[in-house]
């Protein structure tokens, strides 16, 4: 499944600036930590985890896939921990765009699915 990012009106789209973070941050998914680092890049207010920093038996590949205007094509994983699913909770950028090379094969979750916490 393909979707277009669109970028709203009012949104500004210069490329926002990163950071990386020398916190210790955990990602949880049904009480268990599914990636730590600190080593996470914060972009646009969400914290890029690096591939090793992921626990890989937690995470399936998706078909599903976005595109940024700034960061390129997004991948999607869908998690699944002790029967508990969640679709497409987290992407990653295999191929980004020069202007996020920092982050890539780096995963982000969606807060809503997933806890991002230090």
């Amino acid at each position: 499944m393909d979707f277009e990012f669109k970028t709203p009106k009012h949104q500004n789209t210069k490329t926002p600036k990163h950071q990386n973070t020398k916190t210790f941050m955990k990602a949880i998914f049904n009480d268990q930590v599914i990636a730590e680092s600190d080593q996470t890049e914060v972009v646009e207010g969400n914290h890029y985890f690096p591939p090793e920093s992921i626990k890989q038996e937690y995470f399936k590949g998706s078909n599903t896939h976005t595109t940024c205007p700034w960061k390129g094509e997004a991948s999607y994983y869908s998690l699944e921990v002790d029967g508990e699913t969640a679709p497409d909770a987290a992407w990653y950028y295999p191929s980004p765009k020069d202007a996020a090379e920092q982050i890539k094969d780096h995963v982000a979750f969606y807060t809503n699915k997933v806890k991002v916490s230090e």
